[in-house]
């Protein structure tokens, strides 16, 4: 098999990518990077090649191009870095994919993921009535339109937590946010990585009309189970239609993202707390990864609820599986494997099996 990755040569899933592509007896995949398909236009790809499509933003320059912000740590501009990414995708010609350019344009839009999820019977966290967010006045009456105390403002276009928001409101009319994002003496808006508290609402306030430009999703904050004192969620990876790999996230913030001083848990404690559930949990995953039936691997946020009896999908990624020393469930197909592997020995069993399809989405 031949395999290419568009991508950034130093970025570590490439790395890891490829040492599964040389481990499992193969050629080195052949990298395009994303600034030359950016400045130069689509790349094309040979007929038997398999093209795997990396995370653009971990290279400064390719997310200045695609964000049109010269600064590294901005939380600003995340509707152009959509609209590039999309038709960066787009233009790409050939090869057999393992990353739908429709799946993709929906997975980064929060607002078509989340619509798209619930269709299917998906469960996700509840959201105000639907329409475009024009700033901290329409998110307050949203709230209170639901009787929605405490939810979530995300950036439509976010990634890592950028520009995420825990927002609360009590009783007396006091409000507080947690985030990541650090306003400087300018106001404009960086992503940090330790996560704060705002109590003042001009602050709150501020913060979200700045991002409203690049719009905006809001949902309910789901109280999440704990595992030992953190609150704790699970990212699964699915490949080929099945749940092959789970890490558990704990934090004593309302953002577990690993960048933000998260903590992996352990997962015996939480399968032994979920019990007969575990089987759910991850058919749950499964139906989510199966509304983006084109693409071949995706990481699901899976929310618990409180004392680990409900399950909600918070999040579809169409790049979440970095997870390094991590091997797949027992009993899945991928036992023994990492996400990267499984992913390769996936793709051959499929190549194997069909003729030269523009995508490779889950087995069937």
């Amino acid at each position: 098999m031949r395999w290419a990755v568009v991508g950034n040569a130093e970025n570590r899933r490439v790395r890891l990518f490829t040492d599964a592509v040389l481990a499992a007896g193969h050629a080195a995949p052949r990298v395009v990077a994303w600034h030359a398909v950016l400045t130069e236009g689509g790349h094309g790809f040979a007929d038997d090649e398999f093209v795997r499509l990396d995370s653009p933003g971990e290279n400064p320059a390719v997310d200045a191009l695609l964000r049109g912000v010269p600064e590294p740590t901005r939380v600003e501009g995340s509707a152009r870095w959509y609209a590039n990414f999309v038709g960066a995708v787009r233009s790409l010609r050939g090869g057999r994919r393992l990353d739908d350019p429709a799946d993709l344009a929906v997975l980064f839009d929060k607002r078509r993921c989340h619509a798209r999820l619930a269709a299917a019977g998906v469960p996700v966290p509840p959201a105000p009535a639907a329409g475009p967010l024009r700033g901290w006045t329409d998110v307050r009456e949203r709230m209170r339109a639901a009787g929605m105390s405490r939810v979530f403002v995300k950036l439509a276009h976010g990634s890592s937590a950028s520009g995420v928001l825990a927002v609360e409101s009590t009783t007396s009319g006091r409000w507080q946010a947690s985030t990541s994002v650090e306003v400087d003496r300018d106001g404009a808006l960086h992503n940090s990585l330790r996560v704060r508290r705002y109590q003042d609402e001009s602050t709150i306030a501020a913060i979200v009309d700045r991002l409203a430009p690049d719009g905006l999703h809001l949902e309910r904050w789901i109280p999440k189970a704990t595992l030992g004192g953190r609150s704790a969620d699970l990212r699964v990876v699915v490949i080929a239609g099945r749940a092959t790999h789970v890490v558990v996230r704990t934090s004593r913030s309302p953002m577990t993202n690993l960048h933000l001083g998260g903590a992996r848990g352990d997962l015996d404690a939480v399968r032994a707390a979920v019990g007969a559930r575990w089987a759910e949990a991850m058919t749950i995953c499964e139906h989510a990864a199966a509304c983006f039936s084109d693409t071949l691997c995706v990481g699901v946020d899976l929310l618990p609820g409180l004392g680990w009896r409900r399950f909600t999908v918070g999040e579809v990624n169409a790049f979440g599986d970095l997870l390094p020393g991590l091997t797949g469930l027992p009993g899945s197909s991928a036992e023994g494997l990492d996400t990267y592997a499984a992913q390769l020995s996936a793709a051959s069993r499929f190549a194997a099996a069909t003729p030269r399809p523009a995508t490779i989405g889950p087995l069937r």
